[in-house]
């Protein structure tokens, strides 16, 4: 008989972290978001991760498609200029709640705080 198809597991972020600084080199702070994610599907099984910037209140401010790393298939990053976002590196009241998605509708969430000047 042919073996059991695999058992379909959701990803799981298990480190992420979002913050900016101020980047002398582009005269604007730079925001950077990271997350780790582990799938035990296997890392092609992700199929996206989102940094999703949330209000003090919940309201929606910002998101951002993290790109996957190449040299480490677990890691996901992206960084914006803070001028091509809606965010204030100088507004201490962000959450960054990190979304993660594989191709059978598996997700995980991870909110973070993120660090501001």
């Amino acid at each position: 008989p042919a073996p059991p198809p695999p058992v379909e597991e959701a990803p799981f972020i298990e480190w992420a972290d979002a913050g900016c600084e101020w980047s002398a080199y582009y005269g604007d702070f730079a925001w950077w978001f990271e997350a780790d994610v582990f799938d035990s599907n296997g890392f092609e099984d992700v199929a996206s991760v989102y940094a999703d910037v949330m209000d003090w209140d919940g309201h929606w401010v910002d998101s951002f498609e993290l790109a996957q790393s190449l040299d480490n298939r677990l890691m996901w990053g992206a960084d914006w200029l803070e001028q091509s976002t809606w965010l204030d590196c100088r507004y201490s009241y962000y959450t960054v709640e990190f979304v993660a998605y594989d191709w059978l509708g598996g997700i995980d969430v991870l909110e973070v705080i993120p660090l501001t000047y």
